[in-house]
């Protein structure tokens, strides 16, 4: 169902959905357009890593199609998921940006639930999974213990700790988080996958979020690129300790 737009409720043009892609030719158009049926006026911000799949194309059909829709082609030079959302957020050029990924595991329907949040005020918006039971045995384990290590990592400076770090998805005001990628990205993990979680290390003190509850889906059609690399990324994120232990990791992984 469309969502229901009350003066008091979200506004959907001062939304930007920011879509990282790589290689998602099978998941984007079905994406873009339940978005766009789903939230009318919303805007949608698709950054590609270089795909070769023939996204790109794609994406451009569908500008064509849909005012609100935009592409942004990242430089090969610069990879990595977390550079393509920081780019994605400081470009989102909206008062809000909500991530969320292409292939239909953060769900379109849950859009809203991050929209009201950020239009009564809160700062962020994160995600939290219902259940991870889409994710296999061993992927459970690594996100738990991921998640794990970077809350224990924001426990210690006294930053925030939303309680899902490794959900990828999650909304903000795109001024304030705009503020923090200017004046800290030199030292986020670029090359990582958890953006969440580098934007929490430099959050402002006393920022607060808003948490809201989904259920994890399955990928509607392509591979997940998640491996191993998630976990040494996130450790080369938690200070000279970590670095230190993805450095002895890396060689058995």
């Amino acid at each position: 169902d469309r969502m229901t737009m009350t003066e008091a409720g979200p506004n959907a043009s001062s939304f930007t959905i920011v879509l990282p892609t790589y290689n998602e030719v099978q998941n984007i158009r079905g994406m873009v357009e339940e978005l766009l049926r789903r939230y009318p006026g919303i805007n949608i911000l698709v950054v590609d890593d270089n795909s070769r799949d023939g996204t790109v194309e794609l994406v451009h059909e569908l500008k064509a199609m849909h005012p609100s829709v935009r592409l942004m082609v990242r430089d090969p030079r610069d990879g990595g998921l977390t550079a393509s959302l920081m780019d994605g957020i400081v470009n989102a050029g909206t008062e809000h940006f909500i991530v969320m990924d292409a292939d239909f595991q953060h769900p379109p329907a849950s859009v809203g639930d991050v929209m009201r949040a950020l239009s009564a005020g809160h700062v962020m918006a994160v995600g939290t999974r219902n259940n991870i039971k889409a994710l296999s045995a061993t992927r459970r384990l690594a996100s738990w213990g991921a998640n794990f290590l970077a809350r224990s990592f924001l426990l210690a400076h006294r930053k925030c700790r939303p309680s899902d770090l490794m959900s990828g998805f999650f909304g903000g005001d795109t001024a304030a988080w705009k503020k923090v990628i200017l004046a800290n990205g030199n030292k986020f993990e670029r090359h990582g996958f958890k953006v969440l979680f580098d934007l929490m290390k430099f959050s402002p003190p006393g920022t607060r979020v808003a948490e809201v509850r989904y259920d994890f889906g399955e990928r509607s059609g392509g591979e997940s690129k998640l491996d191993s690399r998630v976990i040494l990324s996130l450790l080369r994120q938690c200070g000279y300790l970590g670095k230190i232990l993805a450095a002895l990791i890396s060689p058995l992984s």
